[in-house]
Protein backbone atom coordinates (compact mmCIF):
# COMPACT_ATOMS: atom_id res chain seq x y z
CA UNK A 1 0.00 0.00 0.00
CA UNK A 2 2.98 2.10 0.56
CA UNK A 3 4.29 2.20 -3.19
CA UNK A 4 2.41 4.28 -5.94
CA UNK A 5 3.39 1.33 -8.17
CA UNK A 6 1.99 -1.45 -6.32
CA UNK A 7 -1.18 -0.03 -5.46
CA UNK A 8 -2.13 0.75 -8.87
CA UNK A 9 -1.37 -3.20 -9.81
CA UNK A 10 -3.33 -4.04 -6.64
CA UNK A 11 -6.12 -2.21 -7.60
CA UNK A 12 -6.20 -3.69 -11.31
CA UNK A 13 -6.18 -7.26 -9.51
CA UNK A 14 -9.00 -5.90 -7.26
CA UNK A 15 -11.03 -4.87 -10.46
CA UNK A 16 -11.06 -8.01 -11.87
CA UNK A 17 -11.81 -9.40 -8.74
CA UNK A 18 -14.92 -7.23 -8.40
CA UNK A 19 -13.12 -5.34 -5.17
CA UNK A 20 -12.17 -2.41 -6.63
CA UNK A 21 -14.33 -0.34 -3.82
CA UNK A 22 -12.12 -1.77 -0.96
CA UNK A 23 -8.62 0.26 -2.23
CA UNK A 24 -10.89 3.27 -3.29
CA UNK A 25 -12.68 3.45 0.01
CA UNK A 26 -8.89 2.57 1.29
CA UNK A 27 -7.51 5.78 -0.54
CA UNK A 28 -10.49 8.48 -0.11
CA UNK A 29 -10.20 7.73 3.89
CA UNK A 30 -6.66 8.37 3.63
CA UNK A 31 -7.16 11.57 1.52
CA UNK A 32 -9.62 12.42 4.18
CA UNK A 33 -6.90 12.00 6.88
CA UNK A 34 -5.02 14.39 5.14
CA UNK A 35 -7.39 17.27 4.98
CA UNK A 36 -7.19 20.26 7.51
CA UNK A 37 -10.11 22.08 6.69
CA UNK A 38 -13.15 21.15 7.87
CA UNK A 39 -15.55 22.35 5.69
CA UNK A 40 -13.93 20.15 3.04
CA UNK A 41 -13.90 17.29 5.76
CA UNK A 42 -17.35 17.67 6.14
CA UNK A 43 -18.07 17.50 2.15
CA UNK A 44 -15.54 14.81 1.77
CA UNK A 45 -16.76 12.53 4.78
CA UNK A 46 -20.28 13.01 3.12
CA UNK A 47 -18.98 11.93 -0.54
CA UNK A 48 -17.10 8.73 1.34
CA UNK A 49 -20.59 8.22 3.37
CA UNK A 50 -22.34 8.02 0.11
CA UNK A 51 -20.09 6.17 -2.22
CA UNK A 52 -19.15 3.04 0.17
CA UNK A 53 -21.09 3.13 3.27
CA UNK A 54 -24.64 3.92 2.20
CA UNK A 55 -26.70 0.62 1.68
CA UNK A 56 -27.72 2.61 -1.22
CA UNK A 57 -24.49 2.61 -2.81
CA UNK A 58 -23.36 0.45 -5.96
CA UNK A 59 -19.32 0.78 -4.86
CA UNK A 60 -20.58 -0.33 -0.91
CA UNK A 61 -17.77 -1.73 0.80
CA UNK A 62 -18.43 -4.47 3.37
CA UNK A 63 -18.49 -3.31 6.73
CA UNK A 64 -20.45 -5.01 10.18
CA UNK A 65 -23.15 -3.79 12.02
CA UNK A 66 -21.19 -2.17 15.06
CA UNK A 67 -18.51 -0.42 12.47
CA UNK A 68 -21.24 0.83 10.38
CA UNK A 69 -23.41 2.12 13.57
CA UNK A 70 -20.45 4.13 14.51
CA UNK A 71 -20.35 5.94 11.10
CA UNK A 72 -23.56 7.20 11.55
CA UNK A 73 -23.10 8.74 14.56
CA UNK A 74 -19.92 10.03 13.80
CA UNK A 75 -20.98 11.66 10.78
CA UNK A 76 -23.69 13.96 13.07
CA UNK A 77 -19.95 15.69 13.22
CA UNK A 78 -17.55 13.99 10.83
CA UNK A 79 -13.89 14.51 11.48
CA UNK A 80 -10.54 13.65 9.70
CA UNK A 81 -10.83 10.71 11.37
CA UNK A 82 -14.69 9.03 11.17
CA UNK A 83 -14.08 6.28 9.06
CA UNK A 84 -10.53 4.95 10.40
CA UNK A 85 -12.63 1.93 11.99
CA UNK A 86 -14.14 0.99 8.66
CA UNK A 87 -10.73 1.52 6.82
CA UNK A 88 -9.31 -0.57 9.40
CA UNK A 89 -11.79 -3.36 8.87
CA UNK A 90 -11.25 -2.65 5.24
CA UNK A 91 -7.51 -2.98 5.32
CA UNK A 92 -7.61 -6.17 7.16
CA UNK A 93 -9.92 -7.81 4.84
CA UNK A 94 -7.64 -6.95 1.51
CA UNK A 95 -5.11 -8.13 3.46
CA UNK A 96 -6.28 -11.52 4.78
CA UNK A 97 -8.34 -12.05 1.70
CA UNK A 98 -7.42 -10.78 -1.41
CA UNK A 99 -3.92 -9.71 -1.17
CA UNK A 100 -2.61 -13.49 -0.75
CA UNK A 101 -4.70 -14.28 -3.91
CA UNK A 102 -2.58 -11.11 -5.75
CA UNK A 103 0.85 -12.53 -4.58
CA UNK A 104 0.46 -15.76 -6.50
CA UNK A 105 -1.41 -13.69 -9.52
CA UNK A 106 0.39 -13.31 -12.91
CA UNK A 107 -0.07 -9.52 -12.02
CA UNK A 108 2.23 -10.00 -9.19
CA UNK A 109 4.58 -11.64 -11.09
CA UNK A 110 4.38 -9.26 -14.11
CA UNK A 111 5.43 -6.62 -11.32
CA UNK A 112 8.19 -8.59 -9.57
CA UNK A 113 10.15 -8.83 -12.89
CA UNK A 114 9.35 -4.91 -14.08
CA UNK A 115 11.30 -4.16 -10.64
CA UNK A 116 14.10 -6.71 -11.60
CA UNK A 117 14.66 -5.61 -14.73
CA UNK A 118 14.88 -1.88 -13.20
CA UNK A 119 17.17 -2.95 -10.72
CA UNK A 120 19.45 -4.91 -13.32
CA UNK A 121 19.67 -1.86 -15.72
CA UNK A 122 20.47 0.92 -13.34
CA UNK A 123 23.40 -1.18 -11.54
Amino acid sequence: MHSPAGRSVFREFLRTEYSEENMLFWLACEELKAEANQHVVDEKARLIYEDYVSILSPKEVSLDSRVREGINKKMQEPSAHTFDDAQLQIYTLMHRDSYPRFLSSPAYRALLLRGRSTSSSEA
